[in-house]
């Protein structure tokens, strides 16, 4: 054989190894834990996060916190394998839908649930989890990047009920403080419940005939008050937001606590009436 043949042989022999080197690492991605021929050619969407499975007992410990129980419809954005969805259906009753972009982790899922005996109470499907309808969750499941977190956050708060929960593996949602964070081995979990929208001003009525006027300023779910009547103004204490329940203290010390139903809400003893429309909380 020539030294030109020779050379042009060992060149494609390199071309072949690294080739194969590529599509081998391309399996063993976190993105892509099982090949498909559209898998392991490029063929599969791009996708948003690299799928990495959380251990059972981070599942379990997830779960606890968001206190899910057969009322309750999760979704489960970057589902995976659907362990996290699958466990909320086998172990605590509930239904729900898991997503990802990749589908061979949704066949994956899809068969996991058949061989868990709960496929009648979940559902998987290929889905842009930016696309994914949030507004008949109870419960949100993520383990995704900081950055999709974010993105997300303002369809979370503009779609989502509030009092419902919303779970994380690992990483947070920026300036939205959580109600709850815990540990579990080296992993973090962050447990919030969508606040109601309560910012704006309020007419106040309380048994007997008194009137005055309730101004509240919100982010997220910390918010600041005012109540302003004919004798004057001044500041509310302790204000404190979770869900659909409203707690504060008066000038005087009382202790108020409501729950916010719309444009209404209903105390003990006094209930307030949003005086405009709601006003936009940041996101």
């Amino acid at each position: 054989m020539s030294t030109r043949a020779t050379k042009l042989l060992a060149a494609i022999l390199a071309l072949l190894v690294l080739g194969g080197l590529a599509l081998g690492a391309r399996c063993m991605s976190l993105t892509a834990v099982s090949c498909s021929p559209a898998t392991l050619f490029g063929d599969s969407p791009e996708l948003d996060v690299p799928y990495a499975g959380t251990r059972p007992e981070v599942v379990a410990r997830m779960l606890e916190m968001a206190s899910v129980g057969p009322r309750d419809r999760v979704v489960d954005l970057g589902t995976g394998d659907g362990r996290i969805l699958i466990a909320a259906a086998r172990d605590r009753g509930a239904s729900g839908l898991g997503v990802d972009l990749d589908p061979v982790l949704i066949r994956q899922a899809q068969a996991n649930a058949r061989k868990a005996g709960v496929a009648d109470r979940v559902e998987f499907r290929v889905e842009d989890l930016f696309e994914t309808p949030l507004g008949d969750a109870s419960v949100l499941a993520m383990f995704l990047l900081p950055e999709v977190n974010l993105k997300l956050r303002p369809r979370i708060l503009a779609q989502m009920r509030p009092g419902s929960r919303v779970v994380s593996h690992a990483f947070d949602m920026g300036e939205w403080v959580p109600t709850q964070r815990a540990r579990v081995g080296g992993s973090t979990l962050y447990l919030w419940i969508v606040p109601a929208q309560v910012q704006g001003r309020w007419r106040l009525e309380e048994e007997g005939g008194r009137s005055a006027e309730l101004i509240f300023t919100q982010r997220f779910d910390r918010v600041d008050g005012r109540i302003s009547a004919p004798t004057g103004s001044a500041l509310l204490q302790d204000v404190r937001l979770v869900g659909l329940r409203l707690t504060f203290t008066l000038p005087d010390g009382r202790r108020w606590e409501g729950e916010v139903k719309g444009d209404r809400i209903a105390g003990r003893g006094w209930q307030a009436t949003r005086l405009a429309g709601v006003m936009p909380v940041p996101s």
